[in-house]
């Protein structure tokens, strides 16, 4: 599991050197594979804002964009990508420039036209994997200044986790192990969750294999891109950004260790079911594939049928997408075995059953739900 240096430095303080972290870890029988350092460290690629867009005269598929960088004189930039609009500022490769793929920016006509540099995206500057469309900066973002200081460099370490020690697989776990290693004592826990637990439409039919089950429900969501840190924290871990709730799920569980999970809140029939499957039963996950479902593997489930498959992944049925205005926001214990034994026999492995596998702390069930919570409320 990758691990960001800053991140683990919000619960514990550190030793400055990574190495030295390394070398820390590794003598307790935590082996760190590699270390390595991300950021915008390129010259001559600087904060623009973008004035005015047209169409190019000839190429249906590009724009000839005017550009404010902060020399007083604006610039043209020819451009392929339609995510952006006219306001929004955006990373700048001036003439001169060379990215991290070996490509070297100069000023030259594009179907005629004259580009002075080049707009990028979050993949060509490595922040990001991101290849669709321009990378929107922050509103705050101040023209001119070099991309490092929007982006500053960050060490990731590359952690092997062993299966007997799933507490580890989060930032708050792996900085729990550093300080009692080193001594310190934790900057910060997170917050135990003060909430008024009332009867609900949760029923748990399987209690063995669900001992705990949580459902919040979340409404007038907005749902859409996320930020640019959340999106940089968890695609450089190697998650991809979906949307700002899913996104969210996927950060909490990178930071606490404990995977929940958004169902979009009208599309559910009734109250919830925490059941074992119906054999046989038909389940669209959100891979798109469908799966036939076995009575040993445990579900959750509304009125009509299987909504996700618990521990392993949702259905497209019950997804957040951009029409979403209202959620239910699963986090639960489910038992490492019955998780193993459904992500096996579907051969159908995902993060979450990464974790609830390897068995998860269940004092984090209700944090990182309103962790979770905070951040929805916060950014959607």
């Amino acid at each position: 599991m990758k691990f960001f240096v800053n991140w683990l430095g919000e619960f514990v303080d550190l030793p400055e050197d990574p190495e030295e972290i390394a070398d820390l870890l590794t003598r307790a029988g935590v082996e760190t594979k590699n270390i390595e350092t991300r950021g915008a460290k390129i010259d001559n690629v600087i904060v623009s804002q973008i004035t005015a867009s047209s169409r190019h005269p000839n190429a249906d598929r590009l724009t000839v964009c005017e550009v404010n960088d902060g020399s007083g004189t604006k610039r043209q930039i020819v451009c392929g990508a339609t995510n952006y609009k006219v306001g929004d500022k955006v990373p700048l490769a001036l003439p001169g420039a060379k990215l991290p793929n070996g490509t070297e920016i100069r000023k030259s006509k594009l179907r005629g036209v004259e580009s002075e540099g080049m707009l990028c995206s979050a993949i060509e500057l490595e922040l990001g994997q991101d290849a669709f469309g321009l990378l929107i900066l922050s509103p705050k973002a101040k023209i001119g200044a070099p991309i490092g200081d929007v982006f500053p460099s960050e060490t990731i370490l590359d952690v092997e986790i062993t299966p007997n020690r799933g507490d580890l697989l989060s930032h708050f776990g792996l900085a729990r192990e550093i300080a009692a290693l080193t001594g310190n004592k934790l900057k910060s826990t997170p917050r135990e969750a003060k909430i008024d637990i009332r009867k609900t439409g949760v029923t748990i039919s399987a209690i063995r294999d669900c001992p705990f089950f949580s459902a919040r429900r979340i409404d007038s969501v907005k749902v859409g891109p996320s930020p640019q840190w959340l999106r940089a924290k968890i695609e450089s871990v190697g998650i991809r950004s979906i949307n700002n709730i899913v996104d969210i799920s996927n950060f909490v569980m990178l930071e606490l260790g404990q995977p929940t999970h958004a169902f979009d809140a009208d599309k559910l029939e009734g109250g919830i079911n925490v059941r074992l499957a119906r054999d046989g039963e038909k389940f669209l996950a959100l891979d798109g594939k469908t799966y036939s479902l076995k009575p040993d593997n445990l579900v959750v489930a509304d009125q009509e049928r299987a909504v996700g498959i618990a521990g392993v992944m949702g259905g497209e049925e019950t997804g957040v997408t951009e029409s979403t205005k209202n959620i239910l926001l699963e986090s639960a214990y489910f038992l490492p075995a019955s998780v193993r034994r459904t992500a096996r026999n579907l051969s159908l492995p995902s993060d979450a059953s990464y974790r609830f596998e390897r068995g998860v702390d269940p004092e984090m069930v209700l944090r990182a739900s309103h962790r979770a919570t905070e951040l929805i409320r916060e950014i959607a």
